[in-house]
């Protein structure tokens, strides 16, 4: 009884370590299972952050490429209004000395035409004191003297560009003539100036005094 009860026990013990044996290799076997996926699980988490990492440098890298194309385009911007500011002020200067120039030179024109036309009257009067002096007067050397005087006086006029408006024997014309009476004649036409009453003159083409007519009815 005691050499079976011997051979149950080692029996039993045997047993028991071989039952434990394989409870520990079923467990070593569970647990590498399990460490399988947890490492893949790792592998991909690091393959995710270095994928991860290459995305965040692209979106830095493109962003920041996006950040300079905008600062470029807003300086593109500026320098684009700069040069419309600069144009628009260089024509407005144009403008501004075309404009004066123009000014000064009416003014100048406006104030020549009021000298030239305070003269005329000087001139009528040497007109009017040769044209009534008889033939012996006119060869005393001081109607002589006088004819000089006239005649430099129209030269000069004439270099400044004053010139007397043509009358008689014209078609009247009310730009350049004041009719102030009506005529008969037999030698011109009707509408014809048969005789001048004032000589008038022009500046540069402009009139500084009309001729005073008489035209032909």
């Amino acid at each position: 009884m005691e050499e079976k009860e011997l051979d149950e026990q080692i029996n039993e013990a045997v047993n028991e370590e071989a039952e434990k044996a394989v409870n520990e290799d079923v467990n070593a076997d569970a647990e590498a299972a399990e460490d399988i996926p947890a490492k893949t699980g790792q592998q991909e988490d690091v393959a995710e952050e270095n994928g991860g990492s290459g995305d965040k440098k692209e979106k830095k890298k493109s962003f920041l490429g996006k950040d300079k194309k905008e600062k470029a385009n807003k300086l593109q911007e500026k320098v684009d209004e700069l040069e419309d500011r600069v144009k628009r002020q260089m024509a407005e200067f144009d403008n501004f000395r075309k404009r004066s120039e123009k000014e000064k030179s009416a003014m100048f024109e406006t104030g020549a035409k009021s000298v030239v036309e305070k003269i005329l009257p000087v001139v009528d009067n040497f007109e009017r004191g040769l044209a009534g002096l008889s033939e012996e007067e006119i060869k005393q050397p001081f109607a002589e003297g006088m004819n000089m005087i006239y005649k430099q006086l129209m030269a000069e006029l004439e270099k400044l560009e004053v010139k007397p408006i043509a009358a008689v024997g014209c078609e009247f014309n009310p730009d350049l003539h004041n009719a102030v009476m009506q005529v008969e004649s037999e030698e011109y036409a009707s509408g014809i100036i048969a005789q001048e009453l004032q000589k008038g003159y022009t500046y540069r083409d402009s009139v500084v005094r009309h001729s005073m007519v008489a035209v032909v009815q």
